[in-house]
């Protein structure tokens, strides 16, 4: 009975900790979004629209059909947002070059600096501003841990 009574804490211990890993991952997604997000609000877009022009920079030349997919919405809804972004002026729609019935989406100059440049920037400079605060030794200790993590979770598949 011993043994049944220690296989039990540890799982209730392993439980526990798989719990606060959650609160803990989703509290660093919250801070790590808080710039891009205050970024989007400050243009007047939603994450939605900021995940179309996401998708249509990096296909450049997407059909509304793969759109809908790639950022799995309904295709009417991705319709819409299109529709929004292109009276801003953010992407637009020309005729396929080889099927004329076909419309592609493309972004313009600044969505694509905004979201090759600026995005990406915006999602680093948390966790920058952090880890210049942790020590060199913390910071080994934080990447190495979270790289075991990673390995743990890719070895379940």
């Amino acid at each position: 009975m011993k043994k049944k009574n220690g296989v039990v804490e540890r799982r209730a211990g392993i439980a526990a900790q798989v719990e606060q890993i959650e609160r803990d991952l989703a509290g660093i997604r919250r801070v790590l979004r808080r710039p891009l997000e205050t970024e989007v609000a400050k243009g007047n877009l939603t994450l939605p629209q900021t995940g179309v022009m996401q998708a249509v920079v990096r296909s450049h030349g997407i059909s509304l059909k793969d759109l809908s997919r790639s950022v799995s919405l309904a295709h009417s809804t991705v319709s819409g947002i299109v529709d929004r972004l292109e009276k801003r002026g953010m992407i637009e729609r020309r005729a396929d070059e080889s099927d004329g019935r076909i419309s592609r989406i493309y972004p313009t100059a600044v969505v694509s600096e905004f979201v090759r440049e600026q995005i990406p920037a915006l999602a680093r400079g948390p966790l920058e501003a952090a880890l210049e605060r942790a020590t060199e030794k913390e910071r080994a200790e934080i990447g190495a841990a979270i790289r075991r993590l990673k390995e743990l979770l890719e070895a379940i598949g």
